[in-house]
C-alpha cells in the first residue's frame, strides 16, 4: 500500500514538472508531440520539417515575439471578417441568394477561426 502511494506521488510530481512554464516551451512540446506522431506514421518529410521547425523555435523563440505574432494573426483575422461582412452586404444589396448563403457561411467560418485564435495563448 505504501508503495502505491509513493508511486502515485512520484508520478504526480513528474507530470506536474512536465508542464511547460513558458510559451516557447509549450510550442516546443507541441512540435515534439507532432514529431512523435509523424514517426508513428513513418512520415519522414513531416519529421524533417518538424525537426527544422523545432530547431528554429529553440534558436529564435521568445515569449514576447510569440505574443506579438499571435496578436498580428488576430488582427489579420479581424480584417478578414470585415472583408467578409463587406462581401455579404454587397451580395445582399444585389439580392443574389446563392451568394448571400455562401458569404454568410464564409463569414461564420472566419468568426469561428477568430474565436479559436483568441482562445489560444499564442
Amino acid at each position: 500500500m505504501k508503495y502505491r502511494i509513493a508511486l502515485a506521488i512520484s508520478l504526480f510530481a513528474l507530470s506536474a514538472g512536465s508542464y511547460a512554464s513558458t510559451l516557447c516551451q509549450e510550442k516546443e512540446q507541441d512540435i515534439q508531440r507532432e514529431i512523435s506522431y509523424a514517426e508513428k506514421h513513418n512520415n519522414q518529410s513531416r519529421i524533417n520539417g518538424l525537426n527544422k521547425a523545432l530547431s528554429e523555435v529553440r534558436a529564435n523563440c521568445s515569449d514576447s515575439k510569440l505574443r506579438a505574432e499571435h496578436q498580428k494573426k488576430i488582427a489579420e483575422q479581424k480584417d478578414e471578417i470585415a472583408e467578409r461582412k463587406r462581401d455579404l452586404a454587397e451580395a445582399k444589396q444585389k439580392g443574389d441568394t446563392d451568394k448571400i448563403t455562401k458569404r454568410e457561411r464564409k463569414l461564420a467560418e472566419a468568426q469561428t477561426e477568430l474565436k479559436e485564435l483568441e482562445s489560444r495563448d499564442y
